[in-house]
């Protein structure tokens, strides 16, 4: 299919609709809730001038990715209903050009917009958002739990960390169980509370603690005092603290690669919510970014309006798209997370409505 004079015509009218609208939302996102908050900030002295620079340009990547879909859907709707205004859609049709190889040129365009959409969120979102982080001094909670099972899926101890960074591991408490669980007894066998955990990368060895061992009617029998007390080793002990690193980041604080070995990790160590969830978020990572394509395949639908046809009602769709889209996120996210629907299913339901919206439209305005 040769370029022709057509192609660029549309190109450079949906590129530059779709470039002001994507920095006009950008505009209306930021204003509200960052720019007018950092202002402020900046005015009582609470950070410095500098700072807030900081923070604005730091936002930008997640308000950038928020706003490609976004803007791909308006700007070609903008386009297109001026095009069907002055009836250059309705000649070209008119004409026996298809509807898609009108819009081939736009098609293009999303392509870009799609992997343009990826590069932000999986290489300088997380990169942003631990700038970000940084210097506004958020602080995770550092609290992690790892439960320890044995082969037939009975529960062999829970390690309790309250506190860690780098290779210091503090404030450890290890619940362990019997083995053979009898009805009537106690669960616990003893608890294990430590100052400090030393791992070596093959180890967690408690160097110096109290063990409070607990008969199997639950009560406290006598306290021990131990020492170089191995609690995990080999791989138990080499994904434990992977994962008690990857616990204090958000999704959009990882890379690909960091996020798929996070969901390794989890799947390995059957910690299935979170894995359930982290899996969720990676593929809403790639549906995400396509929805470009999605997006401004239904703008340029939405866009197109036959003589007399009322011109709001486009628009109309698309806010409803919009809202609908970005509002059910966190309600996907936790059907995944809860095992109500597979991660698989919730991360591409918005994908496959829209296909379904696009084939009603295209058949209800004859396309």
């Amino acid at each position: 299919m040769k370029i022709k004079l057509l192609d660029k015509y549309i190109f450079t009218q949906i590129f530059l609709s779709c470039i002001a609208c994507i920095f006009i939302f950008m505009i209306v996102w930021i204003m509200p809730e960052i720019f007018l908050r950092t202002v402020q900030k900046v005015i009582g002295g609470q950070i410095s001038l500098e700072t807030g620079i900081s923070i604005i340009i730091y936002e930008l990547p997640k308000v950038l990715n928020i706003a490609m879909p976004v803007g791909m859907l308006l700007g070609t709707i903008l386009t297109f209903d001026k095009l069907s205004k002055d009836f250059e859609i309705t000649v070209l049709r008119g004409s026996g050009i298809p509807f898609f190889r009108i819009i081939a040129s736009v098609i293009i365009l999303s392509i870009f917009a799609t992997c343009f959409t990826f590069v932000i969120g999986s290489k300088f979102l997380p990169i942003s958002a631990i700038k970000l982080k940084n210097i506004k001094g958020d602080i995770r909670s550092s609290q992690f739990v790892f439960p320890v099972k044995n082969k037939d899926d009975s529960m062999n101890k829970i390690i309790i960390v309250s506190k860690f960074d780098d290779n210091n591991i503090k404030d450890v408490i290890v619940l362990n169980f019997y083995n053979e669980y009898n009805k009537g007894s106690s669960l616990l066998s003893s608890i294990i509370v430590s100052d400090y955990v030393k791992y070596d990368y093959k180890t967690w060895t408690i160097n110096s603690g109290k063990k409070y061992i607990i008969t199997e009617e639950g009560i406290f029998k006598e306290i021990d005092e131990i020492k170089n007390l191995p609690v995990l080793d080999d791989l138990s002990a080499t994904n434990a603290f992977k994962l008690m690193k990857y616990s204090i980041y958000r999704d959009r604080e990882l890379t690909n690669y960091q996020i798929s070995e996070y969901i390794k990790l989890l799947k390995q160590e059957n910690m299935d919510d979170e894995y359930r969830f982290m899996l969720n978020k990676y593929i809403q990572r790639f549906t995400h970014s396509f929805m470009c394509i999605f997006f401004t395949i239904l703008g340029c639908i939405l866009g197109f309006s036959k003589p007399r046809e009322q011109k709001f009602i486009g628009m109309l769709i698309a806010v409803g798209v919009i809202f609908g889209y970005y509002i059910t996120i966190p309600f996907f996210d936790l059907l995944a997370e809860k095992a109500v629907l597979s991660p698989w299913i919730t991360s591409m339901i918005a994908p496959v409505l829209s296909i379904i919206l696009i084939i009603i439209l295209k058949k209800a305005k004859d396309l």
